[in-house]
């Protein structure tokens, strides 16, 4: 019998193996012929509902969207922060994060590339007020075109390569409302530097870009995430 030390280190060969997988299947696209999204699916499809075979599939909401969620929550003086307004998870993968928001009192719209993440996702979050939907961000619908009161990104940016970055943080921007708020939570960088990715993590200067784009700077915050490999990530 497995003691609970022993399934600890299982999991994360398991997720060393995802990410290795991960890299290798970006690197083939890249070369093959520049594509920047099959692998995805690819991954997605090759985990066959195991969710450590997936990099980030934690299976629980980002503790920095928790934290951000608690802050609302206490400046709403317990107010549910999402009463009444619609939000769209960005590349949603497995789902948590929407469901998350979901649980605060969004209309939750949540959008992968991948079909199969899709699937995955609405299998484990069949009873949640989510919609699951493929959709490629290079090709928004019209409808969902500065529908959201919220847009919520996180690691979807960092995802892809430096080459695609501007077209990426200009679709996530179209998909806010006037007046709306749009929180990114992903790796830091810091200036100058030259990311190896997959992932590539972001600079503080490409998180201006939103600026650029008419956003106004809310907040910022950097803080250090604790892998259980023993790695210590930095993020804004």
């Amino acid at each position: 019998m497995k003691t609970p030390e022993d399934r600890q280190e299982d999991r994360q060969e398991d997720r060393q193996k995802a990410r290795e997988l991960a890299d290798r299947l970006q690197a083939e696209g890249l070369e093959a012929d520049g594509s920047f999204t099959d692998w995805f699916e690819e991954l997605y499809a090759s985990a066959a509902g195991d969710a450590s075979l997936v990099p980030w599939g934690d299976e629980k909401p980002h503790q920095a969207l928790v934290q951000w969620m608690r802050q609302r929550t206490e400046q709403g003086a317990g107010h549910i922060p999402g009463e009444g307004l619609r939000a769209v998870d960005v590349g949603c993968g497995l789902g948590d994060n929407a469901a998350f928001l979901a649980d605060n009192g969004w209309s939750v719209t949540a959008i992968d590339l991948s079909p199969s993440a899709i699937k995955w996702a609405q299998k484990r979050f069949v009873a949640k007020r989510v919609s699951f939907r493929v959709v490629d961000l290079f090709a928004l619908p019209e409808e969902l075109v500065g529908a959201f009161d919220l847009v919520h990104e996180t690691y979807t940016i960092q995802a892809l390569p430096l080459a695609a970055r501007r077209r990426i943080t200009e679709a996530v921007a179209r998909l806010v409302a006037p007046g709306g708020s749009l929180l990114v939570i992903c790796r830091a960088r810091d200036e100058g530097l030259t990311p190896e990715g997959p992932p590539w993590p972001l600079a503080k200067s490409e998180l201006d870009r939103f600026e650029q784009l008419g956003f106004e700077l809310a907040s910022f915050d950097t803080f250090d995430e604790a892998r259980q490999d023993g790695r210590i990530i930095p993020h804004f």
